[in-house]
């Protein structure tokens, strides 16, 4: 029954989007810096937890202390590593037609391969075609430019209101994030309260564990990507390095997506350079599966990898990739929730009582 009743409650909920928009153009707005305050929360608490236990010194002090350190941080990064990558980008960007020309060598030496020549005919169709269309599609993205102009200013003008809000949410999350619960709390009825506590609890653990696992694993699979790319003296080792370390954040399928950067630019090098950045890749996939994620992730979350790839799929689908980032916390939070909802219907329903055994 109370599966019915939420499946047509999220029947109605479909059929009603102009309902639920004042609600999504709220959260278009503040969701962001929530989220990014959210990070840097389940990050710097234990920090400030343990500075404030150490020294004894106000919350607010400490807070404002481990505030100073991380902008100084962000700033010798930006200013050490910053023009670094700009500088490979660029590289990158003006190898690009050299690339691609190798690229077109490649093909068209592999066509006029006399084994080819009963396919000459239907190879130029399918490339006058491909240009023809390639044309279209052109004419199109530039006509929709200055359509499009609007949406990218507003994008950026989101983005920059969440980084200079964020870090006022952050720091009021960090000064007074331990009284979320009991001010939650009172809005639930009394025999509730403890299972209340608990399941916020046990969320806040999950959500936690998942977070600083995935970026501390994530700095790591940089780390590894950069020192063995500058091993082999592939190009632009810092950039993509860097590249593999974020989309590491993408549960299984983030590892083989960083890959395909340095595999084209090793290609492009050559045969026994592709080699080399392969046997980095098995080295890499090797101490980050045996060794990076037991020892920081662990089994924490308990979900089995085909329900996280369904969930990848599912989620990037609806949500893009803020869903694909998300995805994986979002259903470890849907699961204590049900869990502990199936367990309350367990406890209170005749259907689960164990029969009687006569004596």
């Amino acid at each position: 029954m109370v599966v019915l009743l939420i499946l047509l409650i999220l029947l109605i909920s479909s059929k009603l989007p102009w309902l639920f928009r004042p609600l999504q153009q709220f959260m278009s707005i503040v969701g962001l810096p929530i989220v990014l305050a959210g990070v840097f929360y389940y990050l710097l608490n234990p920090l400030v937890d343990r500075l404030e236990r150490r020294f004894k010194i106000n919350r607010t002090l400490t807070i404002s202390a481990v505030f100073v350190i991380v902008i100084l941080l962000l700033g010798w990064g930006i200013w050490s590593i910053i023009p670094v990558i700009n500088q490979q980008i660029q590289a990158m960007i003006q190898a690009l037609p050299s690339y691609l020309k190798h690229i077109s060598n490649d093909i068209n030496g592999l066509i006029s391969q006399p084994m080819f020549n009963r396919f000459q005919d239907q190879v130029n169709h399918l490339s006058d075609l491909a240009s023809k269309e390639l044309s279209q599609r052109s004419s199109a993205y530039v006509k929709s430019t200055v359509n499009s102009l609007g949406n990218v200013l507003g994008t950026l003008t989101t983005v920059l209101v969440a980084l200079v809000t964020m870090p006022f949410i952050l720091f009021y999350l960090l000064r007074d994030g331990k009284q979320l619960p009991k001010y939650l709390v009172q809005f639930v009825p009394n025999k509730m309260r403890p299972s209340f506590l608990t399941v916020l609890g046990e969320i806040n653990r999950q959500i936690s564990n998942y977070v600083r696992g995935q970026l501390t694993v994530a700095f790591f699979v940089a780390i590894m990507f950069w020192l063995g790319y500058l091993v082999i003296g592939l190009k632009y080792a810092l950039t993509i390095g860097i590249i593999a370390g974020i989309l590491n954040m993408i549960p299984y399928l983030g590892s083989f997506l960083a890959m395909i950067p340095a595999i084209l630019v090793g290609a492009f090098v050559s045969p026994w350079m592709l080699v080399k950045v392969l046997l980095v890749f098995v080295v890499e996939q090797t101490i980050e599966g045996r060794v990076l994620s037991p020892l920081i992730l662990g089994s924490n979350l308990k979900i089995h990898p085909v329900t996280i790839i369904i969930v990848l799929l599912a989620s990037g689908k609806m949500f893009g990739v803020l869903g694909v980032i998300f995805g994986i916390p979002g259903y470890a939070v849907l699961k204590v929730l049900v869990v502990h909802l199936f367990n309350w219907y367990q406890a209170n329903s005749s259907l689960y009582e164990q029969p009687k055994t006569k004596e």
